[in-house]
């Protein structure tokens, strides 16, 4: 499995990392945001724009997880066992989310009765039946997935920041971008 080093992620690896970062924070803040705006014209942009960065977000998943798949990371440094394990369980959870999250709100949208258009040029298909109760159970279930993601996020920022302050093992130095 090719890689740029045994020490660093490809660069692949570090662009969609960091892509997939910005565009989830991005839209996590959007969604606090837009919720609880008045219908107006903004909001209905807002909404829009929310949506194509989840099908944007679901894509990059679908590519990083693909590239993850054939391309071997780095090994980890030496770390105690509870953390290693710790790590792989939030970064399972963190890719589970990837997809969940975007699924989630891309299904409320068609329980809406709501098209999604990417970007507005790409009518996207519905793929559940257009349903008011099942539309809340969505909207929820997008909901309470998104701060599970956000969660994490903030814990796996910690712990890269951890192992960078703390142990200075070099962790984080794996998938910075430049040279290390």
């Amino acid at each position: 499995m090719p890689m740029t080093s045994p020490h660093r992620y490809t660069p692949v690896a570090i662009a969609l990392h960091w892509l997939l970062a910005l565009a989830i924070v991005g839209a996590f803040g959007m969604g606090l945001y837009m919720a609880d705006l008045p219908f107006s014209p903004l909001r209905l942009k807002l909404y829009n724009w929310h949506k194509w960065a989840g099908v944007t977000i679901l894509a990059l998943s679908a590519l990083r997880l693909l590239w993850r798949l054939t391309h071997r990371p780095p090994a980890d440094p030496p770390m105690p066992a509870w953390q290693a394990s710790a790590a792989h369980l939030t970064h399972g959870l963190l890719y589970l989310l990837f997809f969940a999250v975007p699924l989630a709100g891309w299904a409320y949208s068609s329980a809406l009765g709501i098209p999604i258009v990417w970007f507005g040029v790409l009518p996207l298909p519905d793929f559940v039946p257009r349903d008011k109760e099942l539309a809340e159970t969505l909207k929820l279930l997008h909901k309470l997935a998104s701060y599970g993601l956000a969660a994490l996020v903030v814990a796996h920022v910690g712990a890269a920041l951890k192992h960078h302050f703390v142990d200075r093992d070099g962790l984080l130095a794996r998938m910075w971008p430049g040279r290390a």
